[in-house]
């Protein structure tokens, strides 16, 4: 009998050893609806990238779970081992893919969300001169405002007020209660935001979007394997 009884554990080990799948750790600041984003008054995350990573997952038999991270130092993460992969609405531009390795899966530019009516009649980045505007730091957004205000004094114009904030969300924030006349994000945030916002009534995309580059998911250049496994 004890025979058996040892038999049937040694059995059953392996199946309760494999019962899990192993884990990959994606960094993503989880606040960037519809990419990645909090399910109302819970911690559970939704969106197209968490969608994405759940159907990857599926492929590569592993389990995806998302950590939030500061979107600004998510690349320094993923390069010191504390994530296997970054997953969050990231533009691969040429000064990111210098520092990791980048696996392209969607094509999207950047946009300006501002009141219905457009009062300030803002078409494009030009159109921003003298104006103040919302956006999250360390993001391409930053980077192109940053160009157009110095084309703007070059010209005689005034410089364009940035307001930058550690997340979107936060951004939007200060832009609801008036404090900018434009948010710029990426062009699906904004689309989303004036679909959604006081029932679609509210807010406007102005013009188009501009911008256009590939998102990427970013994987240490050290980690060759993941990166061909994930692509």
């Amino acid at each position: 009998m004890v025979f058996r009884i040892a038999a049937l554990l040694f059995a059953l080990a392996p199946v309760a050893a494999s019962a899990a799948p192993p884990s990959l750790h994606v960094g993503s600041d989880i606040s960037y609806a519809p990419l990645e984003y909090y399910a109302a008054h819970s911690k559970h995350v939704q969106g197209l990238d968490y969608d994405l990573a759940q159907a990857m997952a599926a492929q590569l038999g592993d389990r995806v779970v998302f950590e939030n991270h500061d979107f600004n130092s998510l690349i320094t993460a993923v390069n010191r081992g504390q994530f296997d992969f970054v997953m969050s609405a990231m533009s691969d531009t040429r000064a990111r893919s210098k520092r990791v390795d980048f696996v392209d899966y969607f094509l999207a530019g950047s946009g300006m969300l501002v009141a219905a009516g457009n009062p300030h009649r803002i078409f494009n980045l030009a159109s921003l001169c003298g104006m103040t505007v919302d956006l999250q730091r360390g993001t391409s957004q930053e980077s192109a405002v940053a160009a157009q205000s110095k084309a703007c004094t070059q010209i005689g114009l005034k410089a364009i007020t940035v307001k930058r904030y550690a997340t979107d969300d936060e951004a939007l924030k200060h832009f609801l209660a008036g404090e900018s006349v434009a948010h710029i994000s990426d062009y699906p945030v904004v689309a989303h935001l004036a679909r959604t916002l006081e029932g679609g009534k509210g807010y406007v995309v102005a013009g188009r979007q501009f911008g256009v580059v590939p998102y990427g998911i970013a994987v240490s250049k050290k980690n060759p394997k993941l990166r061909d496994r994930i692509q």
